[in-house]
């Protein structure tokens, strides 16, 4: 839909590729859009596609029950490049699961819920800045309530910008961990002036002459970069 209202249908599912997309999309750094289903598909557990913006939609895997089904979670793209979800149920446990699927539509289930560690996954996941995903299961757990969960798949620490874009002069907020004690704020390339507002807080201002790319701190233990590139205009 455009700003002034105008609206075009990209793609119309019809249960062979899915239907019932609860989740928002999300939009991948290569320019596509990735999204679910909560049903429909080859076995009719579900879906997960890739829909460019000229509406050109490819099903790059349908859930089969043995790795999960019903998805009413979005996705979320990870630091490496892969997408991260969850499942309602289906997996070894028929209590949902979590998995990694890349761009190409290579799905690996990374978890499969037993009740006692949660069941039924309806929201989405989050990578926090150390890497580890969190999340919340609706039911399972030690009273049958649902739980919180983290999981950690081996990705490094990184750091995020509030905002993602602003000219020369525009204050950045940067968040992390372990930020206490970082030398050097970079906007791809360019040192800016900051300060350390805690450790998992940097204040910061794009530097003159910064251009778009990601933004580095460096701390003692080595230096950190954006999730995402900053863009200057």
């Amino acid at each position: 839909m455009t700003p002034a209202g105008k609206l075009t249908t990209l793609h119309s599912f019809d249960s062979t590729d899915g239907f019932y997309p609860y989740a928002g999309l999300v939009l991948a750094s290569n320019g596509d859009f990735y999204g679910t289903t909560a049903n429909g598909g080859a076995h009719s557990y579900g879906t997960v596609f890739r829909i460019t913006t000229e509406g050109t939609l490819t099903t790059l895997h349908s859930f089969d029950g043995s790795d999960g089904s019903e998805v009413y979670a979005g996705l979320v793209q990870a630091t490496n490049g892969n997408f991260y979800g969850a499942t309602y149920g289906g997996g070894a446990h028929s209590d949902g699961t979590v998995f990694e699927i890349t761009p190409a539509g290579t799905l690996t289930t990374l978890l499969s819920f037993d009740y006692t560690d949660g069941s039924e996954v309806t929201g989405g996941l989050v990578q926090a800045t150390n890497g580890t995903f969190y999340g919340t299961t609706y039911g399972g757990g030690t009273d049958g309530y649902g739980t919180v969960f983290s999981l950690s798949v081996g990705l490094g620490p990184f750091v995020e910008t509030l905002p993602t874009s602003g000219k020369a002069g525009a204050a950045v907020t940067v968040l992390g961990s372990n930020l206490t004690g970082a030398t050097k704020v970079t906007f791809n390339g360019t040192a800016a002036t900051f300060k350390v507002v805690s450790s998992t807080e940097i204040t910061t201002t794009v530097p003159t002459g910064a251009t778009t790319g990601p933004v580095e701190v460096v701390i003692p233990g080595g230096t950190l970069t954006s999730n995402v590139n900053f863009q200057v205009p």
